[in-house]
C-alpha cells in the first residue's frame, strides 16, 4: 500500500519487466488500475492488462453498459449506490443475483446471493453495503451452464479452450453459482463435486460462437495481456456474458493454466507468453 516502495524497487533494480499480480491497493480492488498507471508513468513494462482495460472491466456496472452498447448479451441489471435507499426494481424478474459492483474473487457471494422476493433483495443489498463497502449490482439470474474462456493478446487475440464449472453433487433445486465456498473451500468443493474441465458436448457452431463473442468483449473493453471471460449458456443456446476478468488467477493447476495445458501450452510456456505480451505492449510512452 505504498507506491514509494515500488518506486524504490524500480529505481534500484531496473527490471526489464514487472510481473503484475496485484489484487488490491489499500484494500480496494479497483485501485489496481492506478498501480498499472503508475508503472506506465515510471516507463516500466509490466504484465497483464493496461489501466483502461482494468478500469472498464473491474467496474462491473460500466462494463455491462459498454457490453449493452455493443449489443453483447448480458443479464438485465440495476445498481444500488452504497448507502442509498433500496427500492426493489419493478421490471426485473426473480430470482435475482446480488453482488458487489467492484469486488472480485467471489467476495460476498453465497447461496443467499440469489434472492426470490423484495424482502430478500433488500436484505442482501444491505449485506453487500455492509460487507464490501461498495455499490451493489443486481441482475437477473440466468439458468444455464457456466463457462470460462481464457484470452491472450494485445493486438492479435487468441483464446484458450472453453472451460466449464461443474457441481456433480449439487442438491436438486440449488443454484450453480461460483460462491466463495465453491472457489476457495476445499472441503465444500469435495462435498459438492466441484470441478472444472473442457466440455465434450458443445457443438462446433456453439464453440465458435462463444470464441467470437469473447474476442469481441476483449476488444470492446480495450483489454491487453490476458483475461478470462465468464459466461452462461441457457438450455436453448442463448449466451450471456457475466463478467470480464483481466489478470485472472494464474496459479498452476487453476482454470486458466489448465485450459492452456489442454491447448498444448505448458505452464512455463504460458508464463513466457504473458511476459512477451507485456514486453511487446506499446503504451503511449513507447510509441
Amino acid at each position: 500500500n505504498d507506491t514509494g516502495v515500488l518506486r524504490e524497487a524500480l529505481l534500484d533494480w531496473k527490471p526489464d519487466i514487472t510481473f503484475n499480480l496485484l489484487e488490491e491497493f489499500h484494500g480496494v480492488a479497483v485501485y489496481d488500475q492506478h498501480v498499472a498507471s503508475y508503472l506506465e508513468l515510471m516507463k516500466q513494462p509490466y504484465t497483464g492488462c493496461n489501466p483502461r482495460g482494468l478500469m472498464l472491466a473491474h467496474d462491473k456496472v460500466l462494463c455491462k453498459q459498454i457490453l449493452q452498447y455493443h449489443r453483447i448479451p448480458t443479464p438485465l441489471f440495476t445498481v444500488y449506490e452504497l448507502g442509498n435507499k433500496i427500492t426493489p426494481p419493478k421490471k426485473m424478474k426473480y430470482p435475482l443475483f446480488v453482488k458487489s459492483a467492484t469486488e472480485d474473487a467471489s467476495f460476498g457471494l453465497s447461496k443467499k446471493s440469489i434472492v426470490h422476493d423484495a424482502e430478500e433483495l433488500v436484505e442482501r443489498v444491505q449485506f453487500i453495503f455492509d460487507e464490501t463497502k461498495t455499490d451493489a449490482l443486481v441482475e437477473e439470474y440466468i439458468v444455464g451452464r457456466e463457462f470460462y474462456v481464457g484470452v491472450l493478446g494485445n493486438n492479435r487475440i487468441t483464446t484458450l479452450p472453453i472451460w466449464e464449472l461443474l457441481m456433480t453433487k449439487l442438491p436438486k433445486g440449488e443454484f450453480n453459482i461460483a460462491t466463495e465456498q465453491v472457489k476457495w473451500d476445499y472441503a465444500y468443493q469435495k462435498k459438492m463435486g466441484v470441478k472444472t474441465e473442457a466440455p465434450t458436448d458443445l457443438s462446433k457452431e456453439m464453440s465458435a460462437k462463444i470464441v467470437r463473442l469473447c474476442k469481441r468483449i476483449y476488444k470492446a473493453l480495450f483489454m491487453t495481456g490476458y483475461a478470462r471471460m465468464d459466461l452462461r449458456v441457457t438450455e436453448d443456446g442463448r449466451i450471456y456474458v457475466l463478467e470480464a476478468n483481466p489478470n485472472p488467477n494464474l496459479s498452476y493447476g487453476e482454470d486458466f493454466a489448465e485450459s492452456a495445458h489442454v491447448a498444448g501450452i505448458e505452464y512455463g510456456d504460458l508464463i513466457q507468453k504473458i511476459l512477451a505480451l507485456g514486453l511487446n505492449y506499446r503504451p503511449a510512452w513507447r510509441v
